[in-house]
């Protein structure tokens, strides 16, 4: 699997890995990716198997695991000449980190978590996501970007950053429907993660938007108890996309976490 990527700062900078969530592209990152680089980190910044320019394989039929991508991005890796790496996911993003340090766990220095999930879906969360798939396939993705929207972003930030609305409205809309579908399935039958979280050996830090409905402070909470080298930040007023939404708090807490600082709001 070829992924579309962004590789910025010095190559012999300290390899950062950062994996978009659905349905999203590696612009996602971007800020953070040039904050870092900036500061002579090499970061990396790939379009999951069938999103933003990287393509799928098979048919709109199949779907994607999340050990599908984990597996990508180690491939991914391997291709840069990156042994072990700073690695950090947003949302699904984060779910693929957690599979990835449940398959790879030699490859990772330290770990980022951004508004995600460790345990598994109830049945009805399960099924909305077989049925978002079909239906996507069917209509495309401009009605569901838009019915999306309020709850990816807070009203603060809806109200007053014009500019992070419209990038996140413009990613949904051009993510492919098919790839799109794929992940929503095989997101739908991904293991509980919450054992591997006991077992992650490196630090870890845990950024969560105040706002965030998706996955609110009490699930990023649940990941800070679980994982006993690790730090939570609460970004105010962010919803469920703060490194884009409040951009300067998050990247300061990034920044302080790879430095080894204490970050103080």
């Amino acid at each position: 699997m070829n992924l579309a990527h962004d590789d910025l700062g010095p190559r012999d900078g300290r390899p950062v890995l950062l994996v978009h969530g659905h349905p999203f592209d590696r612009s996602l990152w971007r800020p953070q990716a040039e904050y870092l680089a900036e500061r002579g980190h090499r970061v990396v910044t790939p379009d999951l198997r069938g999103y933003g320019e990287s393509k799928t394989s098979g048919t709109t039929g199949t779907k994607t695991g999340l050990d599908v991508f984990a597996d990508d991005l180690v491939e991914l890796a391997d291709h840069l000449g990156l042994d072990r790496f700073v690695l950090g996911g947003l949302s699904m993003g984060g779910q693929i980190v957690m599979q990835l340090v449940e398959d790879h766990p030699d490859r990772v220095e330290a770990l980022l978590l951004a508004d995600t999930f460790a345990g598994l879906d109830t049945p009805e969360v399960k099924q909305a996501r077989i049925d978002t798939a079909a239906r996507i396939l069917e209509e495309g993705m401009a009605a569901y970007a838009d019915e999306l929207l309020p709850k990816m972003i807070s009203k603060r930030t809806r109200a007053t950053r014009p500019d992070v609305e419209a990038h996140v409205r413009r990613m949904m809309r051009d993510a492919p429907a098919g790839g799109a579908a794929a992940a929503l399935r095989g997101r739908a039958e991904r293991p509980d993660y919450t054992p591997t979280l006991t077992h992650v050996g490196v630090p870890t830090l845990v950024v969560v938007g105040s706002e965030d409905e998706f996955t609110p402070v009490a699930d990023a909470e649940l990941i800070h108890r679980e994982v006993a080298d690790s730090t939570l930040v609460v970004i105010e007023g962010a919803g469920h996309l703060p490194n884009l939404e409040r951009e300067t708090e998050f990247d300061d807490a990034l920044s302080a976490f790879l430095t080894g600082k204490r970050f103080t709001p």
